[in-house]
């Protein structure tokens, strides 16, 4: 099979399509807006369910935001359609800066190559704000199943064929796509079973409707630890800091199985600059602050608070990047 690593790519900054893709976010702006910005309650559209790992760090930052702005913010979960409903809430909405979207790798970067057409454009419809954090994905069991490794699990997907479920978060999610690529590698032929999200995903996991999926750490970590859910591999290239003694999927002996997923704010196109830069000066200070650092690396999510023009041509490099595993998958526009 063709070799693709999911790993993330290095920023090319100053990049001409990164430049462009930022002064398109920030083109129509109104008079000082951040001098009073924010005045009233902001609203963070999560396109994923409450308790997924999205919605985790999305709370985690934006209290600490309302703490230091001294305004209200509104966690507005919108799941469905693989976080196609969520994404257009916010394309849609008045770019004033009170409607900010708390988007994740699928919903950017890989509903472009899954669906044929979509209600908005990543790159035309929404400004970048930052990369907030840098997410472990695992690979995580239903306890009763009888493996405690990857090769074990490949062994049992083997010996039944077509029998074996793996539960994703959705078609063209890079749940699916990870799960695709242990298919092509190991040769299995289990059965994939998309959920609409994250949260049902994981519940029919742990009852036991599903085998195994791939998953964010921070939506399955107390799972984890409570013995809910049997943790069998990492998929970056380094062993976890959140999982010290779990081995990668590289030392499980499928290097090719390597991803790794993200988390960020953006905002609708022509909103402010002013307002986009004292959103990211302000995530980007908290994310370096001890107690909260502390907390997202316990279950996960690695911080980073990136600038506008670095998430630009990451995002750019992320899209181009899950273009080729869309295709080497089989399900480039599937849907």
């Amino acid at each position: 099979m063709n070799s693709f690593r999911l790993t993330p790519h290095a920023f090319r900054f100053g990049c001409a399509a990164a430049a462009a893709f930022v002064c398109a976010g920030a083109a129509a702006q109104t008079t000082g807006p951040a001098q009073a910005y924010p005045n009233r309650p902001v609203r963070v559209v999560v396109p994923q369910a409450a308790g997924g790992g999205v919605d985790i760090w999305a709370r985690s930052i934006t209290l600490k935001l309302s703490e230091t702005w001294g305004q209200q913010i509104v966690i507005d979960n919108r799941p469905g359609a693989n976080g196609i409903i969520g994404i257009e809430q916010v394309t849609k909405a008045k770019p004033d800066g009170y409607t900010i979207a708390a988007a994740f790798t699928s919903v950017l970067t890989i509903n472009p190559h899954v669906y044929k057409s979509l209600p908005y454009d990543t790159f035309r419809d929404l400004a970048p704000i930052t990369q907030t954090v840098t997410n472990t994905i695992v690979l995580v069991v239903n306890p009763y199943l009888p493996v405690h490794s990857v090769k074990q699990l490949v062994a049992l997907g083997k010996s039944r064929p077509g029998d074996l479920t793996y539960g994703s978060f959705g078609v063209g999610n890079m749940t699916h796509l990870a799960g695709e690529l242990l298919r092509l590698e190991a040769g299995m032929k289990p059965v994939h079973v998309p959920y609409k999200g994250e949260t049902p995903a994981v519940t029919d996991l742990i009852g036991g409707q599903v085998a195994y999926i791939f998953a964010t750490a921070p939506g399955v970590a107390g799972h984890i630890k409570s013995g809910r859910l049997r943790l069998l591999a990492t998929c970056g290239e380094q062993r976890a800091t959140a999982y010290p003694d779990t081995p990668t999927m590289v030392e499980a002996g499928y290097p090719n199985v390597l991803v790794t997923g993200w988390g960020g704010f953006l905002a609708p196109a022509g909103t402010a600059s002013e307002i986009i830069q004292k959103f990211q000066r302000d995530t980007a200070r908290h994310l370096q602050a001890p107690d909260l650092r502390e907390r997202l690396s316990a279950i996960g999510s690695e911080p980073s608070g990136t600038t506008p023009e670095q998430f630009a041509a990451f995002l750019k490099s992320e899209t181009e990047k899950w273009a080729r595993v869309s295709k080497a998958a089989g399900i480039y526009q599937s849907q």
